[in-house]
């Protein structure tokens, strides 16, 4: 088999990369309302779900050795015996690399289904607390319909404190509900032309921004301040574009400035573009431009259209980090990536990718880790750069791993919300196939090789919420009869520990039956929210909260 080219000065990738191709791209589509309006079921054949990592001041880690609420039995999660097999890359379907909206990459893997790991818990069944079903216009005051959501928990899970539902009569195609976020004891939501915060503890309303049309792009990330951009659409009508910026206080629900994203040329469209914060910086990527603002005042900064040799297509920033993916004018349209300053735009070093190869996801901007493809030859690989931008390493294993990492057609490459990395590690799911087991893959980034597997268990799935301090944060989901977990795992490895286990019973068919959630995980609560609705005129469920 031959391996993908080298660009220059770059070290070899392993050898065994082959040129098979890989599984269809998911259909963009969203299930039908049943009769009970909060548990829609998921298609029979299952997308890889975008799980959103939390961002700034979101997420909660605890640190390295704080006892749980639960764990699991010595010798952790069973390991799958594995066939000691060669990595094969495998392509994206045509198109995808060149959109940079994600796609897979396939490793052969054995047939041994995992057994399922079962946690200890430790919060007796004796509360049984009612939620306030909010079946009124998505304002979160509610329609006064109280279930309890409790029913049925069983000894050693914990509490489903609370859920909101919305009722929108929306256009036919359905309405965005994409952001989430976690700022101190708020949870803020959007839902098509609203941002509404609730109170983590009791799901309380606290305020509602409106906006004068439908909110088309939202970031996970904020300022240290709470500060986000959000983006909105300039009308109502299809032919609306997504150019509008707000600054949003998002403690206190105050907008601040509002402005329209400048034109770099005739071919700007904005279709659909994807933010990035970092420092007082917000990126603008939208189908083969990008712009960078200050968040503070919404001046422009710096743009591809004035950027020195090859044209970046998007500005890619995270956790003080930015780095500019460029497409170069030459016979083969070749691709680079360089750093770029937050504040300037200005690069120190740039890392040419091989002949017609395209950057298809960025899995982390500290270490840089990209997946990166030739749709013609169906190649794709994993590689691993240094803070000067050199080859490190090729991440190779075995399995088919999902790397679904954007939503929309035509959104520019951002940092993945499928996969985590903390430190030198790694952490990857592996494709859920329907009614079959899936597993987090840990990969050492100074190696490119494989460190540990854990199985989600029999017929359950198991993604990376986020890592930090040394450990992983995934969501183990629920099933129709059983409420998910969020487990703890150690980047060393080892034994996999319970923070919390959803209940059963009246919740668990509803938590199971969120599709294509947004999941964070902040101060012992999980959040699993909806990130699309159907809008037609009838209660849906919108955002689900778990604790002890």
């Amino acid at each position: 088999m031959t391996e993908p080219p080298q660009p220059p000065n770059q070290p070899p990738p392993p050898s065994g990369y082959g040129h098979l191709p890989g599984p269809p791209q998911p259909g963009y589509g969203y299930p039908q309302q049943g009769e009970n309006p909060y548990a829609q079921q998921p298609p029979t054949q299952p997308m890889p779900h975008p799980v959103q990592q939390p961002g700034p001041q979101q997420g909660y880690f605890p640190p390295p050795g704080t006892p749980a609420a639960g764990t699991y039995p010595a010798g952790g999660a069973p390991q799958p015996p594995r066939k000691k097999t060669a990595v094969v890359v495998a392509a994206a379907v045509a198109g995808v690399l060149v959109l940079g909206t994600g796609g897979y990459f396939a490793f052969l893997s054995g047939d041994d289904d995992p057994k399922q790991p079962v946690a200890q818990g430790s919060t007796p069944a004796d509360a049984k607390p009612s939620a306030t079903v909010d079946n009124g216009d998505g304002s979160g005051n509610g329609g006064g319909q109280t279930e309890d959501l409790n029913a049925g928990r069983k000894q050693g899970e914990d509490k489903t404190l609370w859920l909101k539902t919305a009722k929108i009569d929306g256009p036919g195609l359905g309405v965005d509900s994409a952001g989430q976020w976690i700022v101190g004891d708020t949870v803020v939501k959007s839902v098509w032309k609203n941002l509404t915060a609730y109170g983590v503890a009791d799901g309380k309303e606290k305020w509602t921004l409106a906006f004068p049309a439908p909110v088309c792009s939202v970031t996970k990330q904020t300022t240290a301040e709470g500060k986000t951009v959000v983006m909105f659409k300039d009308g109502e009508g299809d032919s609306a574009s997504c150019n509008q910026m707000k600054q949003v206080d998002l403690k206190t629900g105050k907008e601040g400035w509002t402005k329209e994203v400048p034109k770099e040329g005739l071919f700007d469209i904005m279709t659909s573009p994807s933010l990035g914060i970092t420092g007082d910086t917000v990126a603008v990527s939208r189908s083969g431009t990008a712009s960078a603002f200050k968040v503070s005042t919404g001046d422009k900064l710096f743009g591809s259209a004035t950027a020195e040799g090859c044209k970046p297509d998007a500005y890619v920033a995270d956790k003080g980090k930015m780095i500019a993916i460029a497409t170069c004018y030459d016979d083969d349209l070749s691709s680079e990536v360089s750093d770029a300053d937050p504040v300037t735009g200005k690069k120190t070093w740039t890392f040419k990718l091989p002949a017609k190869y395209k950057v298809g996801a960025v899995y982390s901007l500290d270490p840089l880790v990209l997946d990166i493809g030739n749709q013609d030859k169906k190649e794709r690989a994993i590689v691993v750069l240094g803070p000067d931008g050199k080859q490190r390493a090729t991440v190779s294993g075995e399995g088919s791993f999902a790397t679904e990492c954007t939503n929309g057609l035509f959104r520019s490459v951002e940092v993945c919300s499928t996969t985590a990395v903390d430190g030198g590690t790694l952490y990857m799911p592996t494709v859920a196939e329907s009614g079959k087991a899936n597993e987090i893959v840990a990969f050492d980034l100074a190696t490119g090789k494989a460190k540990w597997r854990t199985p989600a268990g029999d017929g359950r799935t198991i993604v990376p919420v986020g890592a930090a301090n040394g450990q992983l944060i995934a969501y183990r989901k629920a099933t129709s009869d059983q409420g998910g977990e969020v487990l703890s795992i150690p980047a060393a490895g080892g034994t996999p520990t319970a923070l919390l286990r959803n209940p059963s019973g009246t919740s668990a068919p509803i938590e199971s039956s969120f599709f294509t959630p947004i999941v964070d995980y902040a101060d012992g609560r999980l959040y699993v929210s909806q990130s699309r609705l159907l809008a037609k005129g009838t209660a849906e469920k919108l955002l689900m909260v778990f604790g002890k």
